[in-house]
């Protein structure tokens, strides 16, 4: 079975081409503006709306409140609404109901206690991303090229979908991949000559690397 495989942080029309065509199935517009992938709502809709239907539209927003969400779904109207904050489980039940939207919550990772905190969320959240937990100084709470034991997942509940997450690249998916049984990856940093920057060559890369993996050994 094919892993979802999710390009995030997306700014310029040849990224979100080259991904499509590639075979993402999800497609990560970031509204945090510490971020150097934050995008306006209108800017996201424009890259977009050539693609909508090929892939997956996530807006991925941290602690953002009901006016911000307002504005993110009416202008880009996203399939899925990825959160990457500190909400709550009544905060995800209450943007499901107000948008009718699928909601990702989004968890950061070091340690195994670190997945208790999912119990809460099971049953609230359509599914689940893990990434590592950012390094000291870091503001961003993804993005940072960084990543986690995931050996860790090994502990989760095995009704728990998700992605994962956190300095994923062509050298090290597959290993991600034979690893966990994520049923999704998650790549932004990964495939970037600088921060913010996605690069083509690196996005073709991490796919190749991906079909490799997942190709039967003589």
């Amino acid at each position: 079975m094919k892993p979802d495989i999710k390009i995030c942080g997306l700014k310029t029309p040849e990224a979100v081409e080259r991904a499509v065509a590639q075979g993402a199935t999800h497609l990560g517009f970031i509204f945090f503006p510490k971020s150097p992938r934050n995008v306006a709502p209108e800017v996201a809709a424009e890259l977009a709306d050539p693609v909508r239907g090929k892939a997956k539209i996530v807006a991925v927003t941290v602690d953002a409140d009901d006016d911000e969400l307002d504005d993110i779904v009416h202008l880009l109207k996203p399939d899925v609404l990825q959160m990457h904050g500190h909400e709550t489980p009544e905060r995800i039940l209450h943007v499901r109901a107000l948008y009718g939207l699928p909601v990702m919550k989004a968890f950061s990772v070091r340690e195994a206690s670190d997945l208790d905190r999912v119990d809460a969320f099971i049953g609230v959240a359509d599914r689940f991303l893990f990434d590592a937990k950012a390094p000291a100084g870091s503001e961003l709470p993804g993005g940072n090229g960084v990543s986690f034991d995931w050996e860790i997942m090994a502990s989760l509940d095995d009704s728990v979908d998700y992605m994962l997450s956190g300095g994923l690249n062509k050298d090290n998916v597959g290993l991600a991949l034979a690893s966990t049984r994520a049923s999704g990856i998650d790549v932004s940093s990964g495939v970037e000559s600088a921060p913010g920057v996605k690069d083509l060559r690196m996005i073709d890369a991490f796919f190749d690397a991906i079909a490799d993996a997942g190709s039967p050994r003589a």
